[in-house]
């Protein structure tokens, strides 16, 4: 494409960023693939390699899938946590087995009281837990009654030296780390509040107020879906840093994930969605002294808007040679000076009984607290 953007008739709509980061994730995602894959092979035909010498007949099958389970695990902490899950609920099958063997031998009264002992004896277990005990021991029932101890000891081996392989190919192979998708899932969460802050006060400068308020506050509250997935996504990313040997070799361990900014953006969200819950209820307020005054509508806009700006630029990257960037907190500072100005100057006025609308004061005060702590949150988590 020589163009940087797409023609519709004689209209250029610009294209090449929307572009550019649907092929940036096109390519990460076909890279991660290659990597999943040659990972997947590695653990396979190494676990073989290592067990198939010593196993029943030379069928390491058990070891191969305990390997290609843990090599799978989204990050190496849950690698190392499902494989002592695995190992523990194995081992407890073929325990059980061994036990119910000796006792009723390969009936299917041993096999109903399995059943009934996974569900029974293991409440605190999860359903997969007791589930992979329940199967394990129904496997292992027939093999134990004619080599009790063989039969319990080589799938115990084979289970710990697959979930061995597994963890180890996972931790020193490329191990998984989601700090892209953290940072981009954040990103969006700023520029979905940003967004909503600036047609907020696009809306309100532009005398909108009472056919947009539902609309803002529809989209306020669809915050929740976007906070939900940054909250996975920060703590998918903090948990890829445990353990994990890139960390440890490039010192990237206190690489930034977001959380302090998701949890700045989440105090934010709260504030936004209740200037729209307040803007709303005065649009559709039946006491016409309860509306609010075109002078205050017009400074709260701007307010709105350099709000909007500040949010956008929250999550913006620091410039390579480590110093802030002036504009975005010049923004931001000239943002939280103007509205503490503007709620003195609101103070006063209502002390004085000078008010044009005396009878929404209590609508006055609800949105000029809502974005005093809104930007206040922003400069507080700026400055460090």
């Amino acid at each position: 494409m020589q163009d940087s953007t797409i023609r519709l008739g004689r209209t250029p709509v610009p294209a090449a960023g929307p572009l550019r980061r649907l092929a940036g994730r096109l390519s990460t995602q076909r890279a991660g693939h290659v990597v999943h894959g040659a990972k997947t092979l590695i653990a396979a035909m190494l676990t073989w390699s290592i067990v198939a010498p010593w196993s029943p007949e030379g069928r390491p099958y058990l070891a191969v899938t305990t390997a290609l389970l843990m090599v799978n695990a989204s990050t190496v902490y849950q690698s190392v946590t499902k494989a002592a899950q695995n190992v523990v609920a194995r081992v407890a099958g073929l325990i059980l087995a061994l036990a119910t063997a000796r006792l009723l031998g390969p009936t299917a009264g041993a096999v109903a009281v399995i059943a009934v002992l996974a569900v029974v004896v293991g409440p605190r277990r999860t359903a997969d837990d007791r589930l992979q005990v329940a199967s394990t021991a129904v496997i292992a029932l027939a093999a134990t009654a004619t080599d009790p101890m063989g039969s319990l000891l080589s799938p115990a081996l084979q289970t710990l030296t697959g979930a061995a392989v597994g963890i180890a190919v996972n931790a020193l192979v490329l191990p998984p780390l989601y700090l892209n998708e953290s940072d981009s899932a954040v990103r969006d969460l700023a520029r979905s509040i940003g967004t909503l802050l600036h047609d907020m006060g696009t809306g309100l400068a532009g005398r909108q107020l009472t056919p947009k308020a539902h609309t803002w506050l529809h989209q306020a509250r669809s915050l929740d879906k976007r906070l939900t997935r940054a909250e996975e996504q920060v703590q998918q990313a903090d948990e890829s840093l445990r353990w994990n040997t890139r960390c440890v070799a490039h010192k990237r361990r206190k690489e930034t994930t977001f959380d302090d900014t998701f949890r700045v953006l989440r105090g934010v969200s709260i504030q936004v969605r209740g200037i729209a819950r307040t803007l709303a209820d005065n649009a559709h307020d039946n006491h016409s002294d309860h509306h609010l005054g075109h002078q205050f509508l017009d400074q709260y806009a701007e307010t709105l808007h350099l709000a909007g700006a500040a949010v956008q630029a929250f999550t913006e990257p620091r410039p390579a040679g480590g110093q802030p960037d002036a504009s975005p907190r010049e923004r931001l500072r000239a943002a939280i000076d103007g509205t503490l100005a503007w709620h003195d100057t609101m103070t006063d006025t209502i002390a004085r009984g000078a008010l044009t609308k005396p009878g929404a004061w209590h609508v006055y005060g609800s949105l000029i607290t809502d974005a005093e702590r809104l930007l206040a949150d922003l400069d507080r988590t700026n400055t460090h």
